[in-house]
């Protein structure tokens, strides 16, 4: 990490804008049950989520916000987090974090979620609501719609979602349903009616290939900036049909329509970069990924995803999702990774100070704001 300066010292008093993040669960965890939220892979005997580049930042930079020695034990993190209680950890890491405004995706198990609110009841901040569309499509086949009124029935539940107060962007997670590798074009009415037979014959989760395209278009057609899941997930996941370089033709059909926000994007953040510099409505985070790289690495990601990105275009996410940690961890990464970058190539001469002040603020906050169209901070 290079010298301390004055764009961390920035970066550290940014209220920051979380434009794509999960609730926390409310309830008590057990070692299991942390270990599960806290890897994106499945858990096996022997082989602890805490021995991992996210295990060990929890046990870093995690721990004294919760008043233990840094590099705590895992056992003795968890008791520590079990006497505190639920609640007094989310507050403590929902407030560490600094975030001023969240953008919450309200899509994954709800049923086990703070909603919106309470999140930002946690946090001190301002909650809006990204509505993921797969859901909506799942929600009106269990109406028992036909075939033919597929469409229109998904079309009007849509905009239904979307009009509730609050509601910001929608978000589509094509990449854990089908991948990117998909004809872009709009399908036509009878392919849509088609293939909604068969996903109705068979039941189960939206993954209709010709639907999944429906989706993304009628995403077009409501008009807010579109979220998408691309790159690093869970082994849901095919990870070579989510590089969001295949997006490329469709991103070519719709130029000129909406934002479409490329969420995580590693280890495409380059294709990503790619992506933004070169089609207007694109922009890019690498949210996700710097929790689970951790602070120690955070720089690297973040410079690689810089190599090309318009400054206007990068944003700040965490995705946290499940534990609170995921905010601190998130947003410590960010501020330190970008502030790493930003002050050394002012210290060399390759960026004016006010500029790199104007940079970060920029993809701190002041990016998403203007994408989704947020007020002003006061």
């Amino acid at each position: 990490m290079g010298a301390r300066g004055p764009v961390h010292e920035a970066l550290d008093e940014l209220e920051l804008v979380d434009h794509h993040c999960h609730g926390v669960v409310t309830g008590p965890l057990d070692r299991a049950g942390f270990e599960t939220l806290l890897t994106e892979g499945d858990r096996r005997p022997g082989l602890s989520p805490f021995d991992t580049p996210a295990g060990v930042a929890v046990r870093r930079h995690c721990a004294p916000v919760l008043g233990l020695e840094r590099h705590a034990p895992a056992d003795a993190y968890l008791a520590r987090r079990a006497e505190l209680g639920p609640g007094e950890v989310n507050r403590r890491f929902l407030r560490a974090a600094r975030t001023g405004v969240l953008c919450v995706d309200t899509g994954f198990d709800a049923h086990r979620l703070t909603t919106p609110a309470e999140l930002a009841g946690a946090a001190g901040a301002v909650a809006h609501e990204v509505v993921r569309l797969e859901p909506v499509a799942e929600e009106v086949a269990a109406r028992g719609v036909g075939a033919g009124g597929y469409a229109d029935a998904f079309r009007a539940a849509a905009l239904d979602a979307v009009r509730r107060p609050g509601v910001v962007a929608v978000k589509s997670v094509a990449a854990y349903r089908t991948g990117f590798v998909l004809d872009p074009a709009r399908p036509s009415d009878a392919e849509v009616t088609r293939a909604a037979r068969r996903w109705l014959a068979r039941g189960g989760r939206l993954d209709e290939p010709v639907l999944v395209r429906h989706l993304l278009w009628t995403a077009v057609d409501l008009g807010l900036p579109l979220q998408l899941h691309t790159g690093f997930g869970d082994r849901d996941i095919r990870l070579h049909d989510v590089d969001p370089s295949h997006l490329t033709e469709w991103l070519r059909l719709t130029a000129g329509t909406i934002p479409v926000l490329l969420l995580h994007c590693w280890p495409y953040q380059r294709q990503a970069a790619y992506l933004a510099a070169v089609y207007e409505q694109v922009y890019l985070d690498v949210g996700l990924t710097l929790h689970h790289v951790g602070p120690a690495r955070a720089r690297a990601v973040l410079e690689e995803a810089l190599e090309i990105t318009p400054f206007r275009k990068l944003l700040y996410s965490s995705d946290a999702y499940g534990v609170a940690e995921f905010y601190g961890l998130g947003a410590l990464a960010f501020r330190r990774g970008l502030g790493d970058l930003l002050q050394d190539r002012v210290d060399a001469d390759e960026l004016d100070l006010a500029d790199a002040l104007r940079l970060a603020r920029w993809a701190g906050a002041d990016n998403a704001r203007r994408v989704y169209r947020l007020p002003d901070a006061h």
